[in-house]
């Protein structure tokens, strides 16, 4: 059965100390999701490059502990982006063999948007 969840998130990016002699940078991240998830969810993410520049790249994992429409238990994602030559990319997606509880065995795919606002989307396609 896939399914697709909506909502929107706050997000919190806190720096930690650099890896790799400074040439990663590493950030905690909390976020909190309403919405059809709703929960809080908690990861590290590393970042190499010239955001500034617009040439850049970062990987990131996390977890999120909360319901998805009746469902409850806990999952990870795991996020691969990259900036260059004025584009952008995101892959987004549920880690396998990560799903506890009522979310055992879920698998999907994640987009996000930002609006002018400063509002964080996201769209999670996903089966069970």
């Amino acid at each position: 059965m896939s399914a697709c969840a909506e909502g929107t998130f706050d997000v919190e990016l806190t720096p930690g100390p650099a890896e790799l002699d400074g040439a990663v940078a590493r950030f905690e991240l909390r976020k909190t999701f309403h919405g059809d998830l709703q929960g809080d969810g908690a990861g590290i993410m590393l970042s190499c490059g010239d955001p500034q520049a617009g040439a850049a790249g970062y990987v990131a994992i996390e977890t999120v502990q909360g319901s998805l429409g009746d469902r409850h238990g806990s999952f990870a994602l795991q996020q691969l982006g990259m900036m260059s030559g004025g584009t952008q990319s995101l892959h987004y997606e549920v880690v396998p063999g990560s799903g506890t509880g009522d979310l055992r065995g879920i698998a999907g795919t994640c987009h996000l948007t930002i609006e002018q606002d400063g509002t964080h989307r996201y769209e999670l396609s996903y089966d069970i």
